[in-house]
């Protein structure tokens, strides 16, 4: 178990599952990453065992489902995936993000046609946001769904494109985010979300290059006069969809700020044990008043997200808005990864730059929280707004 692993107030179920899966990824998982990793290779035996574990369906509660825990479980296994590859983490992030979309917001239909499904990952999803000229300004995507009808059948024709959508190639349902009234004001009620499956009209492009995130491929998604029909909708009525995809990425976010956790995690398990090996000028390099301070501080920063990282996870299980928590959560783990992760290759010194150790590949991972899922930027205008909002002086 990692030097970090963290007491959680989890019940005993839920604490075996977490620690199943932290024994899975010291067995199965840190043996073969460096090459997986390193190859930029899917690694589709991992994935496999994920979905024997029922990890695609830990968002997904009865009758749909039959392993679905709380937020702060969730976090806790995102967090021990995540120490052993990030890019597995990622693998099933947007996938929970529309089964609570879908639990939440969906019609019976469609609950009943991709939940069970869903829950076993025999049929996996993702999301669609981010367009090329867009970044994190949701309300001024570009990807236009039109009523119509074709050969008898009421629905959709859509026109856009969207880029670094993770999973997408091997998603078979994208939750994609269009309008569907351009011309409405406010911008974000002409929004709305529809469950696009692999049909004609819609395009997965090229694998784009990346510094990190390895083996988990993200696209660009183009669609041309893509029809779906009427009950692709998400809910069964327009205009909620920038709502809807607002109050689905609390758990996203959640979900990120833990990846940066775990990536933390093992950068400062590593220091630590390089740390306790290496010796120089007689004595243990941990000892040196400059290498024992970093480690101290990675420590207490990593324990400090993760008790904010919890409390968000509660906030969100309570059933209250958690986006100004999620949002806390996701800005300081992440940038608390990124120092982590560079204190690590500080006390690893030449060995940090080197391929052959791991240090490097979580640096490389940390920068992706840091912009995905909502820059942190972002985050801090949800912050603000939420301080404004609720403020009893208000």
């Amino acid at each position: 178990m990692s030097a970090l692993a963290a007491m959680t107030g989890l019940s005993d179920e839920e604490s075996a599952i977490v620690d199943v899966v932290a024994e899975w990824v010291d067995r199965e998982v840190r043996p073969v990453v460096r090459d997986l990793e390193h190859g930029d290779t899917y690694p589709a035996d991992l994935i496999d065992q994920m979905k024997q574990m029922g990890v695609y369906g830990l968002a997904i509660p009865e009758p749909w489902g039959e392993s679905v825990v709380s937020a702060r479980c969730y976090a806790r296994i995102t967090e021990e995936i995540a120490r052993g590859w990030m890019s597995l983490a990622g693998a099933f992030g947007g996938h929970s993000v529309v089964s609570k979309l879908l639990v939440r917001f969906g019609t019976d239909a469609q609950r009943e046609r991709y939940l069970p499904a869903m829950s076993t990952g025999a049929v996996r999803a993702t999301m669609a946001l981010t367009e090329p000229d867009g970044g994190s300004d949701l309300q001024s995507i570009r990807t236009v769904a039109k009523p119509t009808t074709r050969d008898g059948v009421d629905g959709y024709v859509i026109n856009g494109s969207k880029t670094w959508i993770t999973n997408s190639r091997m998603s078979d349902v994208v939750a994609l985010l269009c309008k569907t009234d351009p011309d409405v004001e406010p911008r974000h009620r002409g929004i709305s979300i529809l469950l696009v499956e692999k049909v004609p009209g819609f395009t997965v492009g090229r694998n784009l290059p990346k510094l990190g995130y390895r083996g988990v491929e993200s696209c660009e998604l183009s669609f041309d006069d893509c029809f779906v029909p009427a009950d692709a909708l998400l809910g069964g009525t327009e205009g909620h969809g920038f709502t809807q995809m607002m109050g689905g990425l609390e758990i996203g976010r959640i979900q990120v700020a833990a990846r940066a956790i775990g990536v933390a995690r093992a950068a400062f398990d590593d220091a630590l044990a390089y740390a306790r090996e290496r010796t120089t000028f007689g004595k243990p390099i941990w000892q040196h008043q400059s290498v024992g301070n970093l480690l101290a501080d990675m420590a207490t920063r990593i324990t400090a997200a993760q008790q904010l990282n919890y409390h968000a996870a509660d906030r969100f299980d309570s059933g209250a808005r958690a986006d100004m928590e999620a949002g806390m959560a996701k800005l300081f783990c992440s940038e608390m990864a990124a120092d982590v992760t560079l204190d690590a290759i500080r006390i690893h010194g030449g060995h940090g730059y080197s391929t052959e150790y791991d240090v490097e590949r979580y640096y490389r991972d940390a920068p992706l929280m840091i912009v995905g899922e909502g820059t942190n930027e972002i985050q801090r205008n949800v912050i603000a707004r939420q301080l404004v909002e609720r403020d009893p002086r208000a």
